[in-house]
C-alpha cells in the first residue's frame, strides 16, 4: 500500500479557495489597521535561542523549536546528551509569538521611530504544541501594538482598531472581555492570599472556563494554597448577585468585585467607556490571560455563538525595559485568525470580475493570449481552460474558486466583443 503523504504533524496545506479567502480576510484586517494609523512591519521568523528563553514568553518558551547550530562537535552533542539539556546544543529558535520579536525590534530601532510607535505584524509563527482541532504547529497571527504611550490612550485605540476590524470583516456580535492585572493583584490581597502565591493562584483561576468554580477550590486546596484565603474566594464564587443594568462603568465593576479594591484603580479601568461603545465592554474579574508580563489593562474578544475567544492582549509596560534598561509602555492586540477564518464566508472573488474562458484544443495560443490581455486590461480576472466533456465539472470548480462566469472561444472569436459571456 502506497504511504499517505501530508504535510508535518500541526500543519496544513491551502487549497487554492482556501487560500483566497484568508488572502481576503488578511486584506481586510490590513487595510482597516492601516486606516486606524499602524504601520506594518516584519521581523526574522528566527531569533536567537538566549531571546527566547529569557523569560519573556512565559509557557510559551516551552514550545519554541529550537534549531541546532551548525558543524557541532561531537564531544558538545555527547556533553548535552549527558546533561539532558539539548537546548545548549540551539543557537536559534523559531519564533513562537510576535510579541518577543517586536520588543527586540523596537530596542534595535528606537532611534529610527517614533516617539509613540503603532506596529502591525501579521506572520506566522511556530509551537511545539499537541495538534488538534483548531490548535496548530504553524499558524498566523495578526498583531497591533502602541508602544510608547503609557495613557489608556493606547488601549482606547487598540480596542476600537480592533473592533472596527472584526465588523469589517463581518463578525458580528463581538464584544470585549476586559480587566485589570492590577485589580486581580489588589482582589487576592483582599482574599488573603500571600504575594508569593499569586502567580500559582492565577494560573489556576485561569482555568475556571474548563474547570469550573469547584474545580479552581480543589486545586488551590490541592496546592496548599492559605486556607482562609481559598474560603474567602470560594464564598466570593457563591456570591448572591443582581443584574447591573450599565453594562461597563465604576459602579458595574466595584459590584463584580470584593470590598476593599482602591477606587482609583476601578475608576480608571472604567474611564474606557468614554471612549469606546461600554455596550461592548463586558468586565471580567476573573479573566487572566496566562503570559506573565502583563502589568495594566487585559482583554479578550468574546462572541456569543463560541466559548472560547477569538484573541486577546494587554498592557506590557516592562517587556521593553528588558533590552533597553528603562521601561517602556507598550500595549497590544492579537487577533486570533485562525479560529476567525474559519467563521467567515467563503468569498473568494477578490474582483469584480472573474471569466473563464473554455477553448478547443484547436485555439492557438496568440489567440488565447490576445483575448485574455485584453480583458485583464479592462480590469477582469481571467483563466483558460480546455473544454472538458463534463463542462459542469469545470464550471463547479471555477466557481469554488470565485469565478462568476464564462464564455466559450469559438474558432473566430477575435476580441472580447465577440463573447458571449453567463453567469455560472
Amino acid at each position: 500500500m502506497a504511504q499517505a503523504i501530508t504535510p508535518p504533524r500541526g500543519m496544513r496545506d491551502f487549497l487554492p479557495a482556501e487560500k483566497a479567502t484568508r488572502e481576503r480576510a488578511l486584506g481586510i484586517i490590513r487595510r482597516s489597521y492601516t486606516a486606524h494609523g499602524f504601520d506594518e512591519i516584519e521581523t526574522p521568523v528566527m531569533e536567537d535561542i538566549e531571546l527566547l528563553h529569557s523569560g519573556l514568553g512565559g509557557d510559551n518558551e516551552k514550545l519554541s523549536f529550537s534549531v541546532l547550530k551548525r558543524a557541532l562537535p561531537q564531544a558538545e552533542i555527547e556533553a548535552a546528551a549527558a546533561a539532558d539539556d539539548a537546548q545548549q546544543l540551539a543557537d536559534l529558535g523559531l519564533r513562537f509569538d510576535l510579541t518577543v520579536p517586536l520588543a527586540r525590534f523596537y530596542a534595535s530601532h528606537r532611534g529610527e521611530l517614533p516617539s509613540v510607535f503603532r506596529a502591525i505584524q501579521i506572520a506566522p509563527v511556530w509551537r511545539a504544541e499537541r495538534p488538534q482541532k483548531g490548535r496548530y504547529r504553524q499558524f498566523v497571527q495578526c498583531d497591533i501594538d502602541i508602544i510608547g504611550e503609557p495613557s489608556q490612550l493606547a488601549e482606547a485605540e487598540i480596542i476600537t482598531a480592533t473592533l472596527a476590524t472584526l465588523d469589517e470583516l463581518g463578525l458580528e456580535g463581538c464584544t470585549i472581555r476586559i480587566n485589570d492585572r492590577r485589580l486581580l493583584t489588589a482582589m487576592l490581597e483582599v482574599f488573603g492570599f500571600t504575594s508569593a502565591e499569586h502567580p500559582q493562584v492565577l494560573i489556576t483561576i485561569d482555568k475556571l472556563d474548563k474547570v469550573g468554580e469547584q474545580g479552581v477550590v480543589a486545586e488551590l486546596r490541592e496546592r496548599d494554597a492559605t486556607p482562609d484565603a481559598v474560603d474567602t474566594l470560594e464564598k466570593f464564587f457563591h456570591r448572591i448577585t443582581t443584574k447591573e443594568f450599565n453594562p461597563f462603568g465604576v459602579r458595574a465593576i466595584t459590584k463584580a468585585l470584593p470590598a476593599g479594591i482602591d477606587p482609583a484603580l476601578i475608576a480608571d479601568l472604567a474611564a474606557l467607556a468614554e471612549v469606546v461603545d461600554p455596550a461592548r465592554l463586558h468586565f471580567d474579574p476573573f479573566l487572566v490571560r496566562g503570559m506573565g508580563y502583563y502589568t495594566g489593562t487585559i482583554f479578550e474578544i468574546a462572541h456569543p455563538d463560541f466559548t472560547f475567544s477569538l484573541g486577546g492582549g494587554g498592557r506590557y509596560d516592562g517587556m521593553i525595559g528588558r533590552f533597553l534598561g528603562t521601561d517602556v509602555a507598550a500595549c497590544g492586540f492579537s487577533i486570533g485568525f485562525e479560529r476567525i477564518v474559519d467563521l467567515l464566508q467563503a468569498d473568494v472573488t477578490g474582483a469584480t470580475d472573474a471569466l473563464l474562458l473554455l477553448h478547443e484544443a484547436s485555439a492557438t495560443p496568440a489567440q488565447l493570449v490576445a483575448l485574455k490581455t485584453e480583458l485583464i486590461a479592462a480590469g477582469t480576472r481571467v483563466r483558460l481552460e480546455k473544454r472538458t466533456k463534463n463542462t459542469k465539472a469545470q464550471l463547479d470548480r471555477a466557481a469554488a474558486s470565485g469565478f462568476t462566469s464564462f464564455a466559450f472561444v469559438a474558432p473566430d472569436t477575435a476580441a472580447a466583443a465577440d463573447l458571449d459571456v453567463k453567469a455560472i
